[in-house]
């Protein structure tokens, strides 16, 4: 029985390819929207009148999402840690690329006037809810499936998910950008990405329909460990490790989106940049992201994900200082140390939250620090940075990264010492 409960039955190619495709779906969900946010929906959902007024808007419609991740982390992780990784993967992946398509489908305000923004925020508000549950699945798919020493590999490959998303839809944003008239693109261009993206999802569910639950929850389901509600158990018993795992990830959300959103947002409108250039830059910067991703995670099963973790934080620190002064004057290389930077935190994340919680709310647990550290450290990112830089300076912005860093590094040195090696439960 033992044997049973503790061998995985899927193969490791098919369970790394499932949570791959899941989170680059998200992250290609995400991207395209926040691209929009900056170039598209300021001028078609919002009244362009005063256009700074109108990014702000839209760019509060980009937070929407991280409000209602952590609602659907403890949705989904309910579900997650009661009833199984499977099932619920599905049903994230479902919510997340319905409310993606239907983005690409709605009139813009010049059609239906307030509505339009309204119908745009309900909308971001489906795919929060879907991403409160698709991150925290995948890397646990991941994870509980690890052979011993070999969780953080494992653990990275949701985590590619990251530059493999974003190079597809800035990719495709570049290309319908540079192959149609600016006319074409607002009229009808832009809807592409979104529409695209149940294409990703097809392949997405027939790959997780294929999959059994993973070796640690099946043996936490043969030991009758499962508790009546997950999300009250890690409030309770586990509030240390949430705040920890909340504040540990909280550096990696703001550099990820002050080098993805803030950037493009701040390259095209103050530093002369077309919005095809800034998006090459970006895309060369993803490359070295996708590079040192795997990278971290190959030093994080030698030194241990918490060495890693803290060296990738003192990086961000560094690059906070350095942000300002990059940004004004080299670009290219602004994004592509910034990019390697993230990489090295984000090879490591996955498997530093899935430690800190047992297997009974581990779903639950893993997915609402990870969605809180998306509250705190990105909703109001791209927002905050621009009142920042507008009203300071850009060098601000970089202390903004680097202040963020400080509290990453207290919560990493603080956290509680991990309940169990995933890979070496049981």
């Amino acid at each position: 029985m033992r044997d049973a409960l503790t061998t995985p039955l899927n193969s490791p190619s098919r369970v790394l390819f499932a949570s791959l495709i899941g989170t680059t779906i998200e992250f290609f969900d995400f991207y395209i929207y926040a691209t929009a946010a900056v170039l598209v929906f300021p001028k078609l959902f919002f009244p362009s009148a005063d256009q700074a007024s109108a990014m702000l808007q839209s760019f509060a419609t980009f937070a929407l999402a991280f409000i209602a991740r952590p609602i659907g982390s403890a949705l989904f992780g309910h579900f997650g840690d009661r009833v199984g990784r499977k099932a619920t993967l599905v049903a994230a992946l479902l919510t997340m690329g319905i409310s993606t398509v239907v983005i690409g489908l709605l009139p813009t305000y010049a059609h239906i006037g307030v509505i339009a923004p309204f119908l745009l925020s309900l909308c971001r508000l489906g795919q929060g809810l879907g991403l409160g549950g698709e991150w925290g699945g995948a890397v646990l798919l991941a994870t509980e499936n690890a052979p011993k020493g070999k969780q953080a590999w494992y653990g990275m490959f949701p985590q590619l998910g990251a530059p493999i998303g974003f190079f597809i839809a800035t990719g495709l944003f570049l290309w319908l950008t540079e192959n149609m008239s600016d006319s074409a693109f607002f009229v009808w261009g832009w809807r592409v990405p979104f529409i695209a993206s149940s294409v990703l999802v097809v392949v997405g569910l027939w790959m997780r329909l294929r999959l059994t639950e993973t070796p640690a929850f099946a043996r936490a389901m043969a030991q009758h460990e499962r508790v009546k509600v997950p999300i009250f158990n890690v409030l309770t018993q586990h509030t240390r490790a949430l705040i920890a795992g909340t504040f540990a990830a909280l550096a990696t959300f703001v550099i990820f989106y002050l080098m993805t959103v803030f950037a493009l947002s701040w390259a095209t409108s103050k530093l002369a940049y077309s919005r095809e250039s800034f998006l090459i830059v970006q895309m060369v910067g993803v490359v070295f992201f996708a590079i040192f991703i795997p990278l971290s995670a190959w030093l994080a099963d030698r030194r241990g994900n918490r060495f890693t973790m803290m060296l990738a934080t003192v990086l961000i620190f560094a690059f906070g200082i350095a942000y300002a002064p990059l940004f004004a004057h080299n670009g290219m290389l602004f994004m592509v140390m910034g990019m390697c930077v993230v990489g090295i935190t984000y090879g490591p994340l996955g498997a530093v939250l899935a430690q800190m919680f047992p297997t009974a709310v581990r779903y639950t647990g893993a997915s609402l620090a990870f969605n809180m550290a998306g509250i705190f450290g990105a909703s109001l990112a791209p927002y905050l940075a621009t009142w920042l830089a507008r009203t300071y300076g850009l060098d601000y912005v970089g202390y903004y990264l680097s202040a963020a860093a400080v509290l990453s590094m207290l919560a990493l040195m603080l956290r509680p010492r991990p309940v169990a090696q995933v890979d070496g439960e049981g």
